[in-house]
Order: C-alpha cells, then sequence, then structure tokens
C-alpha cells in the first residue's frame, strides 16, 4: 500500500472539493490504483479538518470499557461503522469491524490489549516446573469466581443503564471516552 505525504492528499482533496474532477478522475489524474483512497481522504478531511489527513505516529490503546461502549452504541442506534467512529472521534472505522468480530469470536477477553513479543525465557527452568505442579486451592478458586462475578455484575448494570437512555449514559462518561483525544471540540 502506498503512503501519501500529508500535503498531497490535501492537495487532491482541494481539488476533489473545488468540484473540478470526481473520484475516479481525480485516482487517474494522479495514477492512483483506485479512487477509495480520495473517498477516504475526502470524509476524514470534512469530519475532522486536516488533522484528519495526519498519519498517526503513536499506536492509540482504547481501553476495554471504552470498546464495549463503542460497539453498544452501535447496537443501540443502528449506526454504520463510519457513523460510530465519528460520533466516537475517531478516524478508523475499521477499528471498530475488528472488535465486533473479536468480541462475536473470543469474547469480552479478546477485546484486552494482549502482550507483545516472545515470553522471557525462565531463569532458572525448575522452579517454573514447580509453579506449574502447584494446585490452586479451593478458596483460590472460590476468590476469583468471586472477582468474575463482580465484573460480570458491573458490566451488566453499565449496559443496562446505556440501554434505559444511552444519551443521558454517554453524557456522564463522555470526559473518560475522549481522554486519548489529542484533538478538543472547538464547537
Amino acid at each position: 500500500m502506498a503512503k501519501y505525504s500529508e500535503k498531497f492528499k490535501l492537495e487532491v482533496v482541494m481539488e476533489y472539493l473545488q468540484g473540478s474532477l470526481g473520484y475516479t478522475l481525480l485516482a487517474k489524474k494522479y495514477g492512483m490504483p483506485h479512487k477509495s483512497p480520495i473517498m477516504g481522504w475526502v470524509r476524514a478531511y470534512q469530519t475532522f479538518g486536516e488533522e484528519g489527513l495526519k498519519r498517526k505516529r503513536s499506536r492509540q490503546v482504547f481501553p476495554v470499557q471504552f470498546k464495549l461502549n463503542v460497539l453498544n452504541f452501535m447496537k443501540q442506534t443502528g449506526a454504520s461503522y463510519r457513523e460510530t467512529a465519528i460520533a466516537f472521534k475517531m478516524n478508523n472505522p475499521s477499528l471498530i469491524a475488528n472488535w465486533s468480530s473479536t468480541l462475536r469470536k473470543e469474547g469480552i477477553g479478546g477485546l484486552q490489549e494482549k502482550a507483545k513479543g516472545r515470553p522471557p525465557m525462565p531463569k532458572n527452568h525448575k522452579q517454573k516446573s514447580s509453579k506449574s505442579e502447584k494446585e490452586v486451592t479451593r478458596e483460590e478458586q472460590l476468590e476469583r469466581e468471586n472477582e468474575l462475578l463482580r465484573l460480570e455484575i458491573s458490566y451488566l448494570k453499565k449496559l443496562k443503564a446505556f440501554q434505559e437512555n444511552p444519551n443521558a449514559y454517554l453524557e456522564k462518561h463522555k470526559q473518560r471516552w475522549y481522554s486519548n483525544s489529542k484533538k478538543k471540540d472547538s464547537n
């Protein structure tokens, strides 16, 4: 996939917005294989301004609760991936599609951030084998089960509150959701 500079993207978007050429003709003029990148750039520019055309330098990490809230919003309102992305000030609707697919396949655990890279080698191999042989006590099993049940109840309460009044819930939790966003709302 070709990388295009911000200057080039802005030039193409401005030419499209002036109305002289459509997506297909612009793609041909600039030797691009397809019109879809131009369509995405125009949507991003119209939604986020010049900030929408910039490449993200660092990978943005979203908490599990944010991902669940986005997916619940989309389910409740029937919004498309693109509409949902715009509502949550995101420039990548395919990210939401990935979250949805992961949630269907793996459940909530699949939405958690996974450690990257290879795990470190153990310093003493014998210690590792003795740890795996140690059985979990009944008390530890019950504590773990209680923890999971508390999490489930908490999630269900939040889901119920969202279903009863999505707008009030969104307003209440809006500040936490947008804390990762670098651009502040200028309206």
